[in-house]
Parts: structure tokens; sequence; C-alpha cells
């Protein structure tokens, strides 16, 4: 199958270097591959590209055209405007995994939420591209968590939001084969608002445990 990941940060390398684990064809979007690339030094996209020679690096809207499904790993407050350069007739049609969160970071941390209660970005982003098929999903976990779930002692609980059951369905079948074991359909996408408030929560489970390696389990 072929992905595109939009960001370049640490979510959209992880889900990327997953994806081509699994035996995916990958191209990472990024606004400027030149300056992504020449960019140096430790934790640079540069030196993480070189462990990862397989995976490609194209604008916004290069990657996307290229794409059967897209994943939006931009930072939450950018992504309307990364989609957007994206291009909505490369995204036509297509699965838009969106795993990102509206952080607003403008008042220090921890970050509160662009949109919560009424809206959601989930909600945002199929409304500014109706004719993509946006499904909510992963943005409840750490990068190594949403890819690797195993690497807690027992299975826990994931969440997919969104209109289009065969989007979600697409969407499912990807998780298990992260080897997420607990998909919950909550609904439309609408149901993103609950999934993106749980991010407050969230944070202070971080502070509280002072690691991100820890996700919440649905008993019933």
């Amino acid at each position: 199958m072929n992905f595109a990941v939009l960001g370049t940060g640490t979510v959209g390398r992880t889900v990327a270097a997953r994806l081509h684990e699994l035996g995916h064809h990958v191209v990472i979007g990024t606004r400027d591959p030149e300056a992504t690339r020449a960019r140096s030094g430790d934790g640079s996209f540069a030196s993480w590209a070189d462990e990862h020679p397989g995976i490609g690096l194209a604008p916004f809207a290069e990657a996307a055209a290229s794409a059967a499904i897209v994943v939006n790993a931009s930072s939450g407050g950018a992504s309307l405007e990364v989609l957007g350069e994206a291009g909505a007739a490369n995204l036509d049609g297509k699965v838009l995994i969106d795993i990102a969160n509206p952080l607003d970071f403008s008042d220090g941390m921890p970050p509160t939420l662009l949109y919560c209660n009424t809206d959601s970005l989930g909600e945002r982003i199929q409304h500014a591209f109706p004719g993509t098929r946006v499904v909510k999903t992963l943005n409840t976990l750490t990068a190594e968590l949403m890819v690797r779930p195993g690497s807690l002692p027992e299975g826990t609980s994931v969440f997919v939001s969104g209109d289009d059951p065969e989007a979600k369905a697409t969407a499912a079948a990807l998780l298990k084969e992260f080897g997420h074991t607990d998909v919950i359909d909550l609904g439309d996408i609408s149901t993103a608002r609950g999934t993106e408030m749980l991010l407050p929560v969230w944070l202070r489970l971080w502070g509280a445990l002072g690691s991100p390696m820890f996700n919440l389990k649905v008993v019933r």
C-alpha cells in the first residue's frame, strides 16, 4: 500500500518507519524538502533519513498525490494549512487518517485545546475537505505506542471516529497491523471531540507517571 505521512516530527517519523517496516511504500510530506534535509545535528530529519533510506521525502502535494492513504501527522494547529497545501484534489476520495491534536501552546504549558466541546480538529478537516474520508484515531497515544502497542505489558484500547464505514474499516485494519487488539468504533466524526478532549487528562497522567508510555483500557 502507498502511504503519505504529512509531517516530519517525531510522530510522523515514527509512523512512517513502522509502515515501511511492515512493507508499505511511504513518502513523508513536508513544505520544503530541501530545507528539511538541510537541518543537521542529532535528532534532525537528515540524520533520521540516513537511517531510513527507503522512505521518500516530497512536498505535501506530491506526497499526497502518490498515496492511497494519507496520514495527517502534522501539528494540529497547522493541520488545515498543511492539508490545504497537499491539495483537495490530491486528497479527494482517499482515506485520511488524522492522528493530530489541536493543542494550543500560546499560553505555555500545559497546552489547551484550540477546538473542543462543540467542535474538533477531525470535524474541521472533514468539513474543509468533504471529498476526503477522514478517520480520527491514535491521537490518545504517544508515538511509540501508536505503532507498537505491544510495548505495554497488556492490551489496551484505541478508538476510531469517522463518517465513512469503509474508511473506518481500512483504518481499523491498519491499527491491527500495528498490533492493536481492541479497536472501538465511537461513531461519526463528531465523536472525535471526545478523544481530542482526552488530551488534558493524558498530559496530566504523563506528569503524574513520569512517562508517556501508558494507555487506557476499556474494561467491559
